[in-house]
């Protein structure tokens, strides 16, 4: 069945850091050719739309800053949905555009919420400032639960493990494969499950949140999952392409 929406992941799947993967543009024109309601849709919080669109202009895809959707966003909207507009944030500038997009005042005085995303600059104050803020009751968000990235980096998940060990609270994780992003997603495009499809190469991430939110799945093994890894899933992807050049279902 063709979907007229389509959610995508960015990284494995149509890029390799910032290196191209074959016929992944030819992909995404095909697409845009067909009006398809087309959603970028990264865990990674540390980029703006902006900062994205210049990325896929830097290997020949011209595509405007909406059709980009990341966790940094999505944590925006869920917490205007919270009470509360205090919060510490332990993350890159993308994310702090955009809690104070959506009103939020960043403070290390009396937060309602410690949001953590991902940074280079992660240090001992940040991880006692947290956790005392956690234990106090402020409400712990985090934008994914990715530990790591290429070469091994730290991410969200992994700067957030030392706040749970010491406070003995989890995080709520917006990220994928929470069905929180996608519903987000969904409501940035205008989009419903019933009729939007999502594309990625995680079956922890991508096709679990795709699982959980009633979309169609679509893994493609340019990145993270092998074929191998889907016999130990309890959840099965609908379709399995080597790549996107490869997806015939449009």
């Amino acid at each position: 069945m063709k979907k007229k929406n389509v959610i995508c992941d960015i990284d494995g799947v149509i890029l390799h850091n910032n290196d191209l993967i074959t016929g992944a543009d030819a992909f995404v024109e095909r697409l845009l050719e067909q009006n398809t309601n087309l959603l970028f849709l990264t865990n990674y919080p540390a980029q703006t739309p902006k900062d994205l669109q210049n990325r896929f202009a830097s290997v020949g895809i011209t595509l405007s800053e909406s059709s980009f959707y990341t966790s940094a966003m999505a944590t925006a909207d869920f917490l205007q949905r919270q009470s509360g507009v205090k919060a510490y944030v332990i993350g890159e500038g993308a994310l702090i555009h955009e809690l104070y997009k959506a009103g939020f005042t960043i403070t290390d005085i009396d937060p309602d919420f410690v949001v953590v995303g991902e940074t280079r600059n992660y240090n001992w104050s940040m991880m006692q400032m947290a956790a005392r803020f956690v234990s106090e009751g402020a409400r712990f968000i985090a934008t994914n639960p990715d530990t790591h990235g290429p070469h091994m980096h730290p991410a969200c998940g992994a700067l957030c493990a030392p706040i749970e060990r010491m406070t003995g609270k989890k995080p709520f994780y917006v990220g994928k494969p929470s069905a929180w992003i996608i519903r987000a997603a969904l409501n940035h495009m205008d989009a419903h499950s019933d009729d939007t499809l999502i594309i990625g190469d995680n079956l922890n991430t991508d096709i679990l949140a795709g699982f959980q939110a009633g979309l169609e799945t679509v893994l493609v093994l340019s990145g993270v999952s092998q074929m191998s890894d889907i016999d130990t899933m309890p959840f099965r992807p609908q379709h399995v392409y080597g790549s996107v050049a490869e997806i015939d279902i449009f």
